[in-house]
C-alpha cells in the first residue's frame, strides 16, 4: 500500500514526486512511456516565464511568479541547465503599445521584477538583428530558458534517490475506488494507494473518468516548433514574444539554453491526443511570421522540427485540487506556463494533501542534491585533458555535431537512458546538424551491450519506434 501514486511522469508528476519525497511516505510514479518526460514535457518550449502574461484571477496566474522564483534554488540543487536570459514582447505599431503597458501593469501587480518598456532605439541597440520596423518592447529580465526533459530527468532521479518507486511502461487501464484506498490497475500490476494524483497531461480527463469523475475535459492544442542550425547562435540574445493573442502567446523566437535557436509554436486545436505531426502549413505560418520579426531567419536553417500537444482544459486554466472521490486529486489542464509553475504546483499539491489528512513527517536523511551530467563540450582544454586522463572514454567522440563523448553516453545509460531519445535528452548526442545520422548506430550499440538487448530491439523512444528491423530467415 502506497501513500501516494502519481499518474504521469512528466515534469509536473516528477516535481510533485520529488517534493513529496522529503517526507516519510511511500510514493510511486506510474508512467506509460519507456522513460519519464516523453509526453508533453519533451516537446515543451523550455521557457521559464516572467509571469506578466497570465491573468491574476487564474490559478496559473497566481502560481507563475512563485514558480519562476523557485528555479534558482532548484537549479542549484539538481544541476540542470538554466539561464535567465530575459524576454521582450515586441510591438510593431503604435496601436500595440497600450497592450505593452497593460502587460507591464499586470506584471507589476503580481510582483514580476524589473519590467520596463523600451523605445525603438534601446530595442535596436539591445537586439540589432530584429526588424527595424519594431517600435517598442516590454522587457522582463527574470524570464529564462531550460531543457524541460533535463529537468524531468533530474527531478525523477532525485525522487528515486529519496525512495520513490518509478514504474515505466506501465499504462493505467482502470481505477477502482475501494474502502480507504484506490486501486490503480495498470498493464503490468495493480497498485494500491491512499492518494492518487492525476498528472496525465492530455489524458488527464480520461484518467479522471476511470475514477468516475467527469468534472472537466481536455482539448489538445498542437504546437509545431522548428530548431535552427547552430550557425545562428547569438542572432538574438533574449526570448522574443509578439503581442499575445486570445489562445496563445504567439509564435516566438527562443534562444535555447544550449545555444541553438528555436521558433514556434503554432496553436492548432485537434481531437487526436497523439498527433505529433508537423505540416507545410505550420512551417509557412511560423516562418512567415518570424521573418517579419527577424529577417535573418529562414526555413532553410531548419535542422529538425517537431510538434507537441498542450493539455488545454475546458476552463482554460489549471485544474488542481481534491475531488468528490476521496483521495483522488487532479493536477490537470497544465498548459503554458505549466513548466514555470511546476515547482510551485508541487508545493500547492503538498498543501492539498496535508489538508486532506496526509501526515507529513520530514525525513532527516532527505538528499536534495544531484550532480549534473558531464558536459565535455562546455569545458576548456585543461578541464577536458583532466577528464581524459581520468577516463579514456572521454577521448572517444561519438556525436561530432555536439562533441559528445562515449563517456557521456555511458553516463546517460547509468542515469536511466533506455532509448535513443533517452540518450539524446541526457547527453545531446543526436541533437546536432545531422540529427543522429552519424552517432545513432554507436549509441544503439552501447545501449544494446549495456542493456543486454539485441541491437534490433533498441528503439528511438520506446514502444514500436523501431530503428532497424531484423530480417526474417528465408
Amino acid at each position: 500500500m502506497y501513500d501516494i501514486a502519481v499518474i504521469g511522469g512528466g515534469v509536473i508528476g516528477c516535481a510533485i514526486a520529488r517534493e513529496m519525497s522529503r517526507y516519510r511516505l511511500g510514493i510511486v510514479v506510474v508512467e506509460k512511456y519507456e522513460e519519464v518526460g516523453f509526453g508533453t514535457t519533451k516537446t515543451n518550449s523550455g521557457i521559464i516565464h516572467a509571469g506578466h502574461h497570465s491573468p491574476p484571477d487564474t490559478l496559473k496566474g497566481k502560481l507563475v511568479v512563485r514558480g519562476n522564483k523557485l528555479y534558482d534554488r532548484l537549479c542549484k540543487d539538481l544541476n540542470f541547465g538554466f539561464s535567465r536570459i530575459g524576454e521582450l514582447v515586441v510591438a510593431r505599431s503604435e496601436s500595440e503599445i497600450p497592450e505593452l503597458e497593460r502587460l507591464k501593469k499586470q506584471g507589476e501587480a503580481k510582483g514580476v521584477p524589473g519590467l520596463e518598456i523600451w523605445d525603438r532605439e534601446r530595442l535596436r541597440n539591445a537586439e540589432p538583428n530584429l526588424s527595424n520596423t519594431l517600435i517598442a518592447a516590454l522587457h522582463a529580465p527574470s524570464a529564462g530558458v531550460i531543457n524541460p526533459y533535463e529537468l524531468a530527468n533530474a527531478l525523477s532521479e532525485n525522487a528515486v534517490d529519496n525512495g520513490v518507486d518509478l514504474k515505466v511502461n506501465c499504462a493505467v487501464e482502470k481505477i477502482v475506488v475501494e474502502k480507504g484506498f484506490l486501486a490503480v490497475h495498470t498493464s503490468t500490476e495493480t497498485i494500491k494507494a491512499r492518494f492518487v494524483i492525476n498528472c496525465a497531461g492530455v489524458y488527464a480527463d480520461k484518467i479522471a473518468g476511470m475514477a468516475g469523475l467527469s468534472d472537466f475535459t481536455i482539448h489538445p492544442r498542437k504546437g509545431e516548433e522548428y530548431m535552427l542550425d547552430k550557425r545562428l547562435k547569438g542572432l538574438v540574445q533574449r526570448l522574443i514574444f509578439p503581442i499575445p493573442e486570445k489562445n496563445t502567446k504567439g509564435i516566438l523566437i527562443i534562444p535555447t539554453f544550449d545555444g541553438t535557436i528555436m521558433v514556434g509554436p503554432t496553436a492548432q486545436d485537434t481531437t487526436d491526443r497523439d498527433d505529433a505531426s508537423t505540416t507545410y502549413e505550420g512551417s509557412e505560418q511560423v516562418f512567415g511570421f518570424v521573418s517579419k520579426i527577424c529577417p535573418s531567419i529562414t526555413e532553410r536553417d531548419t535542422i529538425t522540427e517537431f510538434a507537441g500537444l498542450r493539455a488545454v482544459s475546458n476552463t482554460n486554466d489549471f485544474i488542481i485540487g481534491p475531488t468528490r472521490i476521496k483521495g483522488f486529486i487532479n493536477a490537470a489542464g497544465i498548459q503554458s506556463p505549466g513548466l514555470t509553475c511546476a515547482p510551485a504546483i508541487a508545493l500547492y499539491v503538498r498543501d492539498i494533501l496535508k489538508s486532506e489528512g496526509l501526515v507529513l513527517e520530514k525525513k532527516k536523511n532527505f538528499k536534495p542534491h544531484l550532480p549534473g551530467p558531464p558536459r565535455f563540450a562546455s569545458l576548456n582544454d585543461e578541464q577536458q585533458r583532466r577528464l581524459v586522463e581520468k577516463d579514456r572514454l572521454f577521448a572517444k567522440v561519438v556525436c561530432r555535431c555536439e562533441l559528445v563523448t562515449e563517456a557521456e553516453i555511458h553516463s546517460a545509460v547509468d542515469h536511466g537512458a533506455r532509448t535513443l531519445d533517452g540518450i539524446k535528452f541526457r547527453s545531446r548526442a543526436g541533437m546536432g546538424r545531422c540529427q543522429g545520422g552519424f552517432c545513432a548506430p554507436r549509441c544503439m550499440d552501447i545501449l544494446s551491450k549495456r542493456l543486454d538487448k539485441p541491437f534490433q530491439e533498441i528503439t528511438k523512444r520506446g514502444g514500436d519506434s523501431w530503428v532497424v528491423k531484423k530480417m526474417m530467415d528465408s
